[in-house]
């Protein structure tokens, strides 16, 4: 064994005598230009031309109009039959039209081997030129694809053009546009080379019999047929970076090698969300007379996911429940450019609040957002597609399906399947074949697909018609039945299906306007009101403001509250668990205002489009968060003019009991009652009448001991503003020099003695100095149609965030929030370092 490693050592030291893989992130230096479509006669009717940096959305600046992609339909979801008017089902932003992407790529003169292009992403249907040659072309515009461009490149400079086209009714939500994700050129020294996305390494067992974990690792060898004398080292690295395994095969002759690594299980440090561990693996290729010709590192985790009728959901061999969200993939302000520092603010966020999954809802994730999700420890469920051969709207992937469908489900597995946070696979959210002849056959098919790909894990998709699926066999093909709400027919359901349990694949659609409240407070579906100070009569009509209660008992002809899923996921062991809609609030699919103008983007996020919690978020918090207590107090405390009025106080919170004092008079002591539908798992005091001053809760555990207290006051004059710095690095908020790095900045007006003013619209200007720039600004309104990239904002009910942008220079980064109106000014001085 001593003269095998020695012999590979020997070996790889040759690897001067041949240049190594090169990786280069193509970030900077591309040359954009964007002719927008217009709708009433197609013609183009402008042209940008700018320098851009990927990840790049074209259409995040606005302006915001009703114009872009206004579609009369009927939202066959919904459970509408009229087609009606809808002004901003994709957020109206200007993302409809053509672009055009060009920058140089530089070839070594020494280069003589593989040259290939890594897009993670790019909206929509892109296709790759390099030097005037149509070298690629991919449909789906959230897929990643890899271009073979080593017969198109020379020594020097090559030009490389990406052309997109985004057309209308093409997406039920705000796409982007663009080339949003990272885009890699991969250089490898000669034209026998690693395959990338080829090698997989797997945790075949935890426990075998003899104590010990084992590790399966498959690669691919391109090229293998023109080279003689390969051999494969494999190194394996536990994640103190500590070389715990060394191994070495010889190529097979069809370009496989294969290796199995062994760990003691005492030893073993397993992947799960509370010990995100994960191991690495190299792989050396080497060649008798060249040496090291090729290398490759993957990263991994050694756990094992199972579902079965006696256990459940279980990682690790441990039963769980799945506490997960959904999130589309638009970053809110930064639209659909995705930035590492924005998705692990989403992640953490949602790890605080309890949160251990998420849903990809309803697209093919980027790369960078799962390899946070390892690292941090949020498992996922990966998803697919919106729709299949039956279009959802005019110009969807419908158009796509039977030529791409297989290919782009092979891309999604082959790039991502490494990823332990990775669960399961989704292959379709509410596809309308689930009850059409044949459905079962096409979603059997994609199913065993993903099996062929990777055996490891189960595969799911979302039904929101269970009696079709039931009927069809649709839904009893699937290794994980998933219902999209219909908590009515759980329980039929589940009786009739024969794998003994099923999955809340989308769970509640709860609407909600973070620190707005609606009086007197209704539980009802249909939360479209008018302005509060209209709505003291309970005979008011209930007019349109684009706003939802933040009481949080309003939802969906079609949906629920969070309290019903849990009854379902308390009382019975056989629902494994909910992914709730949603995690975030996103742009476009404004329901329930989907007719109402403006009105642009999503009520169902627990947090809002600006990442700011709503009420919910601490709902939600109380029943999953088992690490930490929670109590909240809503609404808020300041309500001019409601002196006398009714205004029920809620508090979420864990413990089952508490007591409740305005200004020192008490309200009545309360206990959670399993019965009440409301009652379970909050506590209300319904009958509360406004007085100002103070608001206090103390609450108690089952033993009757006081466990602690909350209390909001009614604000004063606004005299100061709070700013509030969130950054990647944890502790002290700094900013990496690197020209990408982003920091938060939560800004609230309060009164002299620091109480949040909750009812402050005031406009604030950004100014921007030193080591970085302004990037953008959202204050969670759905209905506002402010730009996000200009540095000037209303608040929304108190607050809004500004995200400001490292340089690459190192230094300080002052941020200046300016109130004309009110002569004050907030300043805060982030390190870039």
């Amino acid at each position: 064994m001593k003269t095998v490693f020695l012999t590979a050592a020997l070996l790889c030291t040759l690897t001067g005598l041949a240049q190594s893989r090169q990786e280069i992130d193509l970030r900077d230096n591309w040359l954009f230009t964007a002719g927008q479509i217009d709708q009433a006669d197609h013609s183009a009717n402008s042209q940008i031309r700018q320098t851009v940096s990927i990840p790049h959305d074209w259409a995040i600046s606005g302006p915001f109009d009703k114009k872009w992609d206004l579609q009369r339909v009927a939202i066959e979801q919904n459970g509408e039959t009229e087609a009606t008017e809808k002004s901003g089902r994709s957020g109206a932003l200007p993302w409809i039209g053509k672009g055009h992407y060009e920058r140089k790529i530089a070839i070594p003169s020494y280069f003589s081997g593989h040259a290939e292009l890594l897009f993670d992403g790019a909206m929509a249907e892109p296709t790759v030129s390099i030097n005037g040659q149509r070298a690629a072309h991919w449909a789906y515009g959230y897929n990643s694809f890899r271009v073979d461009i080593t017969p198109f490149v020379r020594e020097g400079d090559n030009l490389l053009e990406v052309d997109l086209q985004n057309l209308e009714e093409s997406s039920r939500w705000y796409p982007g546009a663009g080339i949003y994700r990272p885009v890699t050129l991969i250089l490898t020294p000669t034209k026998t080379y690693i395959s990338d996305w080829s090698t997989f390494v797997r945790t075949t067992t935890l426990d075998n019999g003899k104590g010990i974990v084992e590790l399966s690792c498959e690669t691919r060898i391109a090229g293998c047929d023109k080279a003689k004398g390969l051999r494969l080292w494999w190194r394996l690295y536990d994640p103190q970076g500590k070389v715990v395994s060394e191994l070495e095969g010889a190529v097979a002759t069809d370009g496989t090698a294969r290796q199995r690594f062994f760990i003691k299980k005492e030893k073993a440090q397993l992947w799960s969300p509370e010990t995100p561990s994960l191991y690495r693996v190299e792989l050396s290729l080497c060649q008798e007379d060249r040496g090291e010709i090729d290398r490759q590192m993957v990263k991994t985790g050694l756990r094992t996911v199972s579902v079965s009728k006696e256990g459940g959901f279980q990682l690790n061999g441990q039963t769980r429940k799945l506490k997960g969200v959904c999130l589309h993939h638009d970053l809110g302000p930064l639209g659909a450019a995705v930035s590492k520092a924005a998705l692990i603010r989403q992640i953490k966020t949602m790890k605080a609040m309890g949160c251990d999954a998420i849903r990809t809802a309803h697209n093919m994730p980027s790369q960078m957002q799962m390899d946070l999700c390892d690292s941090l420890g949020m498992m996922v469920m990966a998803e697919s597609f919106d729709m299949w051969v039956y279009p959802k709207c005019k110009n969807g992937y419908a158009r796509f399906f039977h030529d791409w469908a297989d290919r782009d489900i092979e891309n999604l597995v082959r790039a991502h399947r490494n990823h332990p946070a990775i669960v399961m696979w989704s292959i379709g959210n509410e596809i309308p074949e689930q009850g059409m002849q044949g459905g079962r056959e096409m979603a059997q098919h994609l199913q065993d697909l993903c099996h062929q790909l990777d055996p490891t894990r189960p595969v799911t998709q979302g039904c929101d018609r269970p009696d079709n699926a039931m009927a069809t066999g649709f839904l009893p093909a699937m290794d994980v039945p998933g219902l999209n709400y219909r908590l009515h027919r759980y329980q039929d359901t589940y009786d009739h299906l024969w794998q003994g349990f099923l999955l809340g694949s989308e769970t509640c659609s709860t609407v909600s306007s973070r620190g707005v409240y609606k009086f007197p407070v209704e539980t009802t579906d249909n939360s479209r009101y008018s302005s509060w100070s209209e709505s003291y009569d309970p005979q008011a009509v209930r007019e349109a403001d684009g706003q939802c209660s933040g009481y949080d008992v309003e939802y969906c002809p079609w949906s629920n509250l969070p309290d019903d899923d849990w009854r379902w996921q308390d009382d019975h062991d056989w629902v494994i668990g909910e992914f709730v809609w949603t995690g975030y609030d996103y742009l476009g699919e404004p329901t329930p205002y989907d007719e109402y103008w403006p009105s642009r983007s999503s009520y169902f996020g627990i947090c809002d489009l600006a990442g700011l919690p709503k009420d919910r978020y601490y709902l939600y918090r109380s029943h999953w968060q088992k690490n930490d207590h929670t109590i909240h107090l809503l609404p808020h405390w300041t309500w001019p003019g409601r002196e006398g009025e009714v205004t029920p106080v809620y508090c979420y919170t864990d413990y089952p009991e508490g007591e409740l004092f305005i200004n020192g008079k008490s309200q009545g002591r309360v206990k959670k009652n399993a019965e009440g539908r409301l009652d379970r798992y909050r506590l209300r005091w319904n009958d509360v009448r406004y007085e100002p001053g103070e608001v206090r809760v103390v609450v108690y555990d089952e033993m009757g001991n006081n466990c602690g207290s909350a209390t909001m006051k009614t604000a004063r004059k606004p005299s100061r503003l709070k700013l509030d710095v969130w950054t990647q690095n944890d502790g002290m908020p700094t900013l990496t020099a690197d020209g990408q790095d982003l920091a938060f900045v939560t800004v609230s007006l309060t009164d002299a003695k620091g109480t949040f003013v909750p009812t402050a619209t005031d406009r604030l200007r950004f100014e921007v100095s030193g080591a970085g720039r302004f990037r953008a600004v959202c204050n969670g309104d759905a209905t506002s149609l402010e730009p996000f990239t200009e540095p000037t904002m209303k608040l929304f009910a108190g607050q809004l965030v500004v995200v400001v942008q490292a340089g690459r220079e190192k230094g300080d980064l002052t941020l200046r929030v300016i109130d004309d109106e009110r002569h004050l000014t907030g300043i805060v001085k982030i390190p870039v370092r």
